[in-house]
């Protein structure tokens, strides 16, 4: 359960996210008011369960930094995203994950993906070059032919922030995908309307989605995590609750600086 915290908390904070594809040798221009340098955003993790309700499990953290690093000429936005446990169950299960992606500034595509992961005795290391002229992702172990735009995990998260979802309605389904495990994975999130919540003491007006993941050890159900994110221009993720095999994990937003527009959705 703690082994999937931070990839949990990173893959149901991926709402709508639909493919636009381009030729080999163009790019495409993605309107993005939603993010910008200097961002930070601090969650804290939970495991809520009968036996131990909402017990402590970890924090995660995303950050886009100031550096401007080029890729083919282009500039980018270094997005770094890490997560480690805490509390008690630190003590008998650590985990230290930390994900980075070079997110192209104008095309919101990325060029270049690290994950350096330790999950109890579980360890990977990855580094992922993404030829897009050649449609191919390089990683440590294997190389993949992928699809045009095709997002890494965390930078899906931030692509995904720049939809407008003005007309969406509730049931509405889109498509997205992305790299991972030397994979391309091909999944869809569920639209499920508006909602005011409360996280951390604090509400906000949000719009819920649910992500559908991959059946298997972790998740017995393809859609049982809900995501909630600020009906306003920063759409950043407030809230994220996932069953899990025993109880649920819970995600809540702790702390943000840097935002590039005002937090109209916080209510108190």
């Amino acid at each position: 359960m703690m082994k999937t915290f931070f990839r949990i908390f990173l893959s149901f904070s991926l709402p709508c996210i639909v493919s636009l594809y381009a030729s080999a040798q163009d790019y495409r221009l993605v309107n993005n008011f939603a993010f910008d340098r200097g961002e930070t955003l601090v969650y804290k993790v939970y495991w809520d369960a009968w036996i131990l309700p909402k017990l402590v499990a970890g924090t995660a953290t995303l950050e886009i930094t100031e550096e401007n690093k080029q890729f083919d000429s282009r500039d980018t936005y270094h997005i770094v995203g890490v997560g480690s446990s805490s509390g008690m169950l630190a003590k008998f299960y650590t985990v230290n994950d930390r994900y980075e992606t070079y997110l192209d500034e104008q095309a919101l595509i990325p060029w270049y993906f690290l994950r350096r992961t330790k999950e109890g005795s579980y360890v990977r290391n990855d580094d992922v070059e993404f030829d897009r002229k050649n449609k191919l992702a390089k990683g440590t172990y294997a190389t993949r032919t992928v699809p045009d735009n095709v997002q890494d995990i965390l930078s899906a998260v931030y692509y995904a922030r720049t939809f407008d979802f003005s007309s969406a309605q509730k049931g509405d389904v889109f498509p997205f995908d992305f790299f991972l495990d030397d994979s391309v994975y091909i999944s869809q999130v569920v639209y499920e309307g508006k909602e005011t919540i409360k996280s951390n003491h604090t509400s906000y007006r949000c719009l819920k989605f649910k992500p559908m993941v991959l059946v298997g050890p972790v998740f017995s159900e393809p859609y049982p995590m809900t995501v909630w994110v600020t009906d306003d221009s920063n759409r950043i993720p407030v809230r994220v609750e996932s069953k899990v095999l025993v109880g649920k994990i819970k995600v809540e937003l702790q702390d943000f600086s840097g935002l590039a527009n005002p937090l109209t959705a916080k209510l108190d």
